[in-house]
């Protein structure tokens, strides 16, 4: 068994999005087919409390909408004119305490960035900054959902299918180790959406923060491990080999051929 969140848009209290934890048969494995098998356990026992249609987004997703929606594939317009994906501007947007914002990781993918050192070697995560605006560490999930919020704006063909689910999911996600989460912010924008909000906090980073203000928005007095790798959904730092996997690596010998 396994637990993971899936994120319901709210109105009618003091916060935009419910978090419900739900506890389903996990399928181990990498494959596709694992993942699919895992997110429909999720689905149907989310059905089981009440919690249904719910959207799958990331790229295990068996919707192509949810697939589309995914950060990686999800595209929004930079200040700078040029397209690029909400993950590249998340990651081409960091500011470390030795070096960044990183702009040229803004022409990379995911699978690129992953695998660039600066990204791990530039000292602690200070702020983020994205055109002429920069953006503090808190709340903590507040510049990537501001992202995603502008990218939805500028795909209306994709954002506008998301009102009719009532609840999304990232089977990728584990807020044991990450903080921001694409299901969250997509959930975020059917709420703001119907409360006629969406447009004024897309506008500027004060803004979003005002029309969040009077609500219960993710605000914390520390930036754990997990806020410095900010290991979101499907993005993760590259695995070290297991000591036992290590020291398989260090013992094995080469037979060369017998001249």
């Amino acid at each position: 068994m396994a637990t993971r969140p899936v994120f319901v848009p709210d109105t009618s209290l003091n916060k935009f999005v419910i978090e419900e934890e739900i506890s389903f048969k996990w399928f181990p494995g990498y494959s596709l087919t694992q993942k699919q098998k895992s997110i429909e356990s999720l689905h149907r026992a989310a059905l089981a409390q009440g919690i249904a249609p719910v959207l799958e987004i990331s790229s295990k997703s068996s919707d192509s909408l949810g697939v589309h929606l995914s950060a990686f594939n999800l595209k929004l317009t930079h200040p700078d004119g040029i397209r690029i994906s909400v993950e590249s501007a998340y990651q081409g947007s960091k500011v470390f305490s030795n070096g960044g914002p990183f702009k040229d990781f803004f022409s990379l993918s995911g699978r690129e960035i992953k695998k660039d050192k600066r990204l791990y070697n530039s000292g602690e995560l200070i702020a983020f900054q994205f055109g002429a605006e920069r953006w503090p560490l808190q709340p903590l999930t507040a510049f990537y959902d501001w992202l995603y919020l502008i990218a939805l704006v500028q795909n209306p063909d994709l954002s506008k299918p998301l009102l009719k689910f009532s609840a999304f999911s990232d089977i990728a996600f584990n807020p044991k180790k990450s903080f921001s989460c694409q299901a969250r912010s997509a959930a975020l924008f059917v709420s703001l959406t119907r409360l006629n909000q969406i447009e004024t906090a897309v506008r500027s980073k004060d803004d979003f923060l005002k029309v969040l203000r009077p609500f219960e928005y993710q605000v914390s007095n520390q930036v754990s491990e997990a806020v410095q790798e900010e290991l979101f959904g499907e993005y993760a730092k590259p695995k070290k080999p297991s000591k036992k996997r290590k020291r398989r690596l260090t013992t094995k010998s080469t037979t060369l051929p017998s001249s």
